[in-house]
């Protein structure tokens, strides 16, 4: 463990980062940012928050629709385009994390906020 605290320190990766290693599978920048609560909860939102992430098979514009949320409330979602393994990994009872990976200001709101999905790496307790 101490040697991965150390390699964290040195790489510029939080040690509370460290001790949970994960493999990310995907940045997406976040679908919905002006029909959800993003644009309310802007001022709020850091890189490296945590999301999590929720299916809507039921949603009827997107059968493989995953929300994405920030403290119990609706940011947005993944885009269409890059929901597919997603949606299939959760479907299956996969461990999946998210979290902000890039906030910025920019006048296309489909280029705010990126989300960053990962599977850990070890068991999570």
């Amino acid at each position: 463990m101490r040697g991965l605290l150390l390699a964290a320190l040195l790489l510029g990766v939080s040690p509370a980062l460290a001790q949970h290693p994960r493999l990310v599978l995907q940045r997406s920048a976040l679908a919905g940012f002006s029909h959800h609560s993003a644009e309310q909860l802007w001022p709020h939102l850091r890189e490296g928050d945590a999301l999590s992430l929720s299916r809507e098979a039921a949603n009827p514009y997107d059968a493989l629709a995953v929300r994405v949320d920030w403290q119990g409330q609706a940011l947005g979602y993944l885009p269409r385009s890059d929901n597919g393994a997603v949606a299939q990994a959760l479907d299956q009872g996969r461990a999946l994390d998210a979290r902000i990976s890039r906030l910025r200001e920019h006048a296309d709101p489909r280029r705010r906020i990126e989300i960053e999905v990962a599977a850990p790496l070890t068991p999570r307790p």
